[in-house]
């Protein structure tokens, strides 16, 4: 009987234990977002179970730390999450966020709504704001050394593509009306930039600081011709021989722009393609191979 008992406190445990998990991380499990996992640590548990009446197993750290090593959770679309992956150290959720900040940092670049990177009290202040969360500076330089993240200098080198476009023309529909009025037939180097659903990273008005007015695209393919209107337009019909960027135009909200150039527009494509690469870390989504 003893020994039944016994079985039966820790299984009471056990089920108090999981139902205070997914109590505190139903965000992150709902969302599967890391910036939605709440620190959490085995005396913070500990402290709320100790709480709860009717248990009869002193709901200590170690033991809860014995307890989660050997469970796991199973979410609807089948994945399995370990349970101490839902204990994480705030130093965890800290490195999630600034991560994040950063790439968000890169998508408003491509969007052409950032004019230059944040610096480390700048992503502070934007943690207190939107997290509530107080993070020193310093702190948040720590962490970013920690993901191999360059610094505010070292990143604004990596705005080198807003300097090459310059002297772009306005952004133009990629309609067939629009290449007739105001795309010429000479050489050149342009860029095509597809219709966005939303902000970079899904989210709408979220942030305000240092930005251009918002634009709904975003560069997807960086090109050159002899002959812009008819290269354009060989892309509008889908005689281009992409078919992904066909899939991204074929809606009729895709804008182009572009800049004349009298020769070497090859040579023009490429070193665009190049410090794309540099400042996003990627190449344009519908580009193939490079120029």
């Amino acid at each position: 009987m003893r020994k039944l008992r016994l079985i039966n406190s820790r299984n009471r445990l056990t089920h108090a234990l999981i139902q205070a998990v997914l109590a505190l991380q139903a965000k992150y499990l709902c969302s599967e977002r890391p910036l939605s996992l709440l620190p959490l640590t085995q005396a913070q548990m500990s402290e709320r179970l100790k709480a709860q009446p009717g248990l009869s197993v002193v709901a200590d750290p170690g033991r809860i730390s014995r307890l989660i090593r050997g469970l796991s959770l199973a979410l609807p679309n089948s994945k399995i999450i370990p349970l101490t992956g839902l204990f994480p150290k705030p130093r965890q959720v800290h490195c999630h966020f600034v991560d994040y900040v950063i790439k968000k940092e890169n998508a408003l670049f491509g969007a052409g709504m950032l004019r230059e990177p944040l610096t480390d009290g700048d992503i502070a202040e934007i943690f207190e704001r939107e997290h509530g969360v107080r993070l020193l500076r310093r702190t948040v330089a720590n962490i970013r050394c920690d993901l191999a993240i360059p610094d505010y200098r070292s990143r604004s080198h990596r705005t080198n593509y807003l300097a090459a476009t310059e002297g772009f023309s306005a952004l133009v529909p990629l309609t067939a009306q629009a290449l007739r009025i105001a795309v010429p037939s000479h050489p050149g180097v342009y860029e095509i930039r597809a219709a966005c659903v939303s902000g970079p990273g899904g989210e709408k008005g979220e942030w305000s600081w240092r930005t251009v007015p918002p634009g709904p695209h975003s560069v997807i393919y960086i090109g050159s011709a002899g002959d812009l209107r008819k290269r354009l337009g060989d892309h509008l019909r889908g005689s281009s021989g992409n078919t992904l960027l066909y899939r991204h135009i074929t809606d009729g909200t895709a804008r182009v722009r572009f800049r004349l150039t009298s020769e070497g527009w090859r040579r023009e494509e490429r070193e665009l393609y190049r410090v794309f690469c540099e400042t996003f870390g990627m190449p344009p989504p519908c580009n193939r191979m490079s120029p």
